[in-house]
């Protein structure tokens, strides 16, 4: 299945994009896309609803705003340098175990909202990013069976903001964590939508021109040991969010660094997930 959210920010209602590509509402179903929903098999059970319930579920115009296909996921988990021509443009070493940082959830947004350059901000910066929705609360769970413990998948654009987060000290959180840099959607898709997870291309143009083309074939760290390895430390609960990292093209990695300005679009999108449009404001 393919999970949408739409409607106003913070009124957001749920829904599904169909085999013929048409946004269809499942508000009738009683349920959002929460940790609730995640934890009691609710793609299944929603499929099973809508069998029985197409001929009655509304069209949703194209034109009515995306919301995050994820309500109220209780943490944003990053991987870090986890493809390694990011991390040669960055300089630095391929990590011998995933770098591991969180992003506040307050950052996240619908797939195509305005990026809002934060207040003292100047070296924004674009990510795409393949990003893993957990189903089933995983905790010290084998590489093995890591994969029954995923919902589904999504594209993620992890903005940050690389001046609070490499030169104002402490932990990458801060240059992460600024509101509108977790756009994330249009929407989840199950893992039967997406086929290959290590084989999606990705991409982002930004004003037209292509910055990132690359592959999840090159992900240092796949996504079953990632499940594995972040269970180790911590409870993934449904609804979750593992960002698996971005391959080279930043912003950063320019010489010289070439950073986010008021009026730039950042387009972007990975093969089955579809793809997502910011437009860059200044704070105000």
């Amino acid at each position: 299945m393919k999970l949408i959210r739409y409607g106003e920010p913070g009124a957001e209602s749920p829904g599904i994009i169909d085999s013929d590509g048409l946004r269809k509402d499942v508000s009738g179903f009683g349920e959002d896309y929460n940790e609730m929903f995640f934890d009691t098999e609710g793609p299944q059970r929603l499929n099973i609803w809508v069998e029985k319930n197409r001929g009655i579920m509304k069209v949703i115009s194209d034109d009515v705003r995306l919301g995050p296909p994820v309500k109220r996921a209780s943490k944003i988990i990053c991987i870090g340098l986890n493809y390694a021509d990011h991390a040669k443009e960055s300089g630095l070493e391929l990590p011998k175990e995933p770098v591991v940082f969180f992003k506040a959830t307050s950052a996240i947004v619908g797939p195509n909202d305005d990026l809002i350059i934060p207040k003292g901000g100047d070296k924004t910066d674009w990510e795409v990013e393949l990003a893993v929705v957990i189903g089933k609360k995983a905790s010290y769970v084998s590489e093995a069976d890591a994969m029954g413990h995923v919902a589904g998948y999504m594209l993620h654009n992890d903005y940050s903001e690389r001046h609070f987060q490499l030169e104002r000290s402490g932990q990458w959180v801060k240059g992460k964590s600024c509101d509108t840099f977790a756009p994330i959607g249009p929407f989840i898709a199950t893992p039967n939508e997406v086929g290959d997870v290590n084989n999606l291309k990705c991409w982002l143009k930004v004003n037209g021109k292509t910055m990132q083309d690359g592959n999840t074939s090159n992900l240092v760290f796949k996504v079953p040991f990632l499940v594995h390895y972040l269970s180790q430390f911590m409870t993934l609960l449904p609804g979750d969010i593992i960002s698996t990292g971005t391959p080279a093209g930043v912003g950063l990695g320019f010489d010289p660094p070439i950073y986010i300005k008021p009026g730039d679009v950042i387009e972007l999108g990975i093969d089955g997930l579809g793809e997502s449009k910011q437009v860059a404001k200044a704070y105000s």
